[in-house]
């Protein structure tokens, strides 16, 4: 009867660190066209984004804006299995854009992000200066631009809170083991 703590010591902790791996079922952007970061020198007609599973079609979004944050026109994004697209309304002229997405997973959770791409076509001339004085087209992309998902809980307070209760579940295995012994 001495190994029944330790099995549920071990039982406790097998079941406490189980919650804190990362969810791998989330679903997540897997290409894009145009690409993060790219510089093209013919502006895009569509903006098309495939993700790792399919997407809940009365629930996705795509945005396209400017450098000044302003919504530029585009169809309603269409959405086939795991890829999305929007068509672009109007030519864009050069100048850094922004894709944001907001996406459902067919298991129902939520994919936010976003990322830039610039516009540099040669024989369209450059775009005007902002209000810093840099040309709009060499704006680089801002950490804070890049894409996010929601991947569940984060690990390490979990983890943390794991080895805590072990603690504890191993502190009332000793205190037991000794009541026992006396």
């Amino acid at each position: 009867m001495r190994t029944r703590p330790a099995a549920v010591v071990a039982l406790v902790f097998a079941a406490l660190l189980l919650p804190a791996t990362p969810a791998s079922a989330h679903n997540a952007l897997q290409t894009a066209t145009p690409a993060q970061d790219a510089r093209l020198t013919t502006a895009p007609t569509s903006v098309t984004l495939r993700f790792l599973q399919q997407l809940n079609p009365e629930f996705t979004t795509i945005v396209l804006s400017d450098a000044d944050r302003r919504k530029v026109p585009t169809g309603a994004p269409t959405v086939g299995g795991a890829t999305g697209t929007i068509t672009v309304d109007q030519a864009l002229p050069n100048g850094t854009y922004t894709v944001a997405y907001r996406v459902v997973s067919a298991d129902g959770h939520p994919v936010q992000g976003s990322y830039r791409f610039t516009v540099a076509d040669p024989t369209a001339g450059s775009t005007a200066p902002d209000a810093a004085g840099t040309p709009r087209g060499d704006t680089a992309a801002s950490p804070a631009a890049r894409g996010t998902t929601d991947d569940g809980p984060p690990v390490v307070p979990l983890a943390a809170g794991a080895v805590a209760g072990l603690a504890v579940l191993g502190a009332f295995a000793l205190l037991t083991r000794r009541r026992r012994a006396s």
